[in-house]
């Protein structure tokens, strides 16, 4: 249920394999990823208006919070996981989010603070960072 809920919410908590190439899309190498998203906060944009907030602390910890989408019906609406980068991908895993399997992203950078992102599953979707 809530592997349905994340992802019907666009998230993934946190991203990302060549998602569909716009004018100016920069594919992130690893180094870049880490420096991209260390240390902020990225907004995934939902399929009804609203935005999931993931937090990538420095210390390699990520937090989740769907509580102003009205998620805590459906499941815990905030959670800390981890993150790491693998290759050219940035990787997150959550304790109950997505049954505690790591998820795995591709990022395309559109924008100093736009970004598309695909799920190793095929999800695709938009976010926004802030720093």
């Amino acid at each position: 249920m809530l592997g349905k809920i994340l992802s019907f919410a666009g998230a993934a908590t946190l991203m990302v394999l060549g998602a569909s190439a716009s004018a100016g899309a920069e594919q992130l190498t690893g180094s870049e990823l880490k420096q991209f998203v260390n240390g902020k906060r990225v907004y995934l944009a939902t399929p009804f208006g609203g935005e999931f907030p993931l937090n990538y602390k420095s210390s390699g910890a990520v937090t989740g919070d769907g509580t102003a989408l009205g998620l805590g019906k459906f499941l815990a609406p905030k959670e800390t996981g981890r993150w790491w980068v693998r290759g050219e991908a940035l990787c997150q895993q959550w304790p109950t989010w997505y049954d505690g399997k790591p998820s795995c992203f591709r990022i395309m950078k559109t924008g100093e603070q736009s970004l598309t992102w695909e799920r190793d599953d095929g999800r695709k979707g938009k976010a926004r960072i802030e720093g």
